[in-house]
């Protein structure tokens, strides 16, 4: 990238983008096929804002950045803030910006993606059975496993972000 600034050129070298490691979807395409399968199935009945939401956070705990740079990207094309993607980080100090039901599914998602913090708690299943009926917070469940697994293919192969474009995989 190089930049511009009165008459004066000055030219930004980034970090060298890492090499992936293993190109996983190409050597075990049945286990990727479904996958994508098992990901469209997780995703039926719940509204996509909150799916790309859950997406995202999940993604931000595990650091994946090949998902995170796909999710943001498909957020933003369907419509949802910048800001609150960038709140997601810190949603519990910017509850603000969410309704109670993306709250309630927010902390479902934090407690599900780190299960060695002792597990889900009673009080954030519950809350989430208070804004999710029974079939839709099994879908939601499913969405959320489904994003952590998504998530470790990602980072252990090492899937390199920023070439990712709206609706690829679609």
């Amino acid at each position: 990238m190089t930049t511009t600034e009165e008459s004066t050129a000055t030219t930004v070298t980034y970090a060298t983008e890492p090499t992936p490691r293993l190109d996983w979807a190409a050597l075990a395409p049945d286990v990727f096929k479904a996958m994508v399968r098992l990901d469209a199935a997780a995703g039926r009945g719940l509204d996509p804002a909150l799916r790309e939401l859950v997406k995202i956070r999940a993604s931000q705990i595990n650091h994946c950045a090949f998902c995170l740079d796909m999710h943001t990207k498909d957020a933003l094309a369907a419509g949802e803030s910048v800001e609150r993607i960038v709140q997601l980080s810190a949603w519990e100090e910017s509850r603000h910006f969410y309704t109670e039901r993306e709250l309630a599914a927010l902390e479902l998602t934090e407690a599900v993606t780190v299960l060695t913090d002792g597990f889900v708690p009673d009080e954030v299943y519950e809350r989430a059975a208070e804004h999710f009926e029974e079939a839709e917070l099994a879908q939601l469940i499913a969405a959320i496993s489904v994003i952590n697994a998504w998530n470790r293919f990602g980072v252990t192969c090492r899937r390199t972000p920023g070439h990712y474009q709206p609706g690829q995989f679609r």
